[in-house]
């Protein structure tokens, strides 16, 4: 498990598989917010959305790789891994105009051949410290896992889409968020983006 470092009252905000047909609603309510937060997008959806992968970072978010197809790495050769990280890398860029420096593995599985690969590409591995579950849970259920394990230093995983499915249903995930926010901020934490350096693997 992994945490942002230091002991100023950080926490993270993280989605993953995107962007989707939901991501749209999530970039606003993180507006309404006013809180920062880090997607974690599979190529495969950029290519099928890349006008919401531009709105990602026009709305000042970072954007990180979570491969392009949403595969299981310790399953895939060396080779395979790599062709997932770099592929995706190009779609980012192309339809963003910015490269990322941040990755997350599916279902948060490393593979051994990231030690070599993720360099290859400038990229630093982001895992979390509390994940809401959200693929499986209601708005009540996630609100209460977030709040019951959130403390100072935090990366929290959410989705807002569904691996690389055309469509994704996540109402839920987006009610907990507007939820549990207000929250935590009145509880003395601080939304931050996710950088490079904030890595540890």
């Amino acid at each position: 498990m992994h945490a942002l470092p230091g002991t100023v009252p950080d926490i993270a905000l993280t989605f993953d598989d995107g962007p989707s047909n939901e991501t749209a609603r999530f970039i606003d309510a993180l507006q309404q917010l006013e809180v920062p937060a880090t997607f974690f997008v599979c190529g495969r959806n950029v290519q099928r959305r890349p006008e919401v992968a531009r709105l990602i970072v026009e709305a000042g978010h970072a954007i990180g790789n979570h491969t392009y197809s949403h595969p299981c790495l310790p399953l895939c050769s060396q080779a395979q891994v790599s062709a997932e990280v770099a592929r995706t890398q190009d779609v980012i860029g192309s339809a963003t105009g910015e490269t990322p420096t941040l990755f997350r593995p599916p279902y948060g599985l490393r593979s051994p051949a990231l030690r070599t690969v993720l360099p290859a590409h400038g990229l630093r591995g982001i895992h979390w410290s509390v994940i809401g579950k959200d693929w499986r849970r209601n708005a009540d259920q996630i609100s209460d896992r977030l709040l019951r394990r959130t403390t100072a230093g935090s990366i929290l995983c959410l989705h807002d889409g569904d691996r690389t499915s055309a469509v994704a249903n996540r109402g839920q995930t987006l009610a907990a968020v507007l939820r549990v926010v207000p929250i935590l901020r009145d509880r003395g934490l601080r939304f931050v983006k996710l950088e490079w350096g904030q890595s540890d693997w």
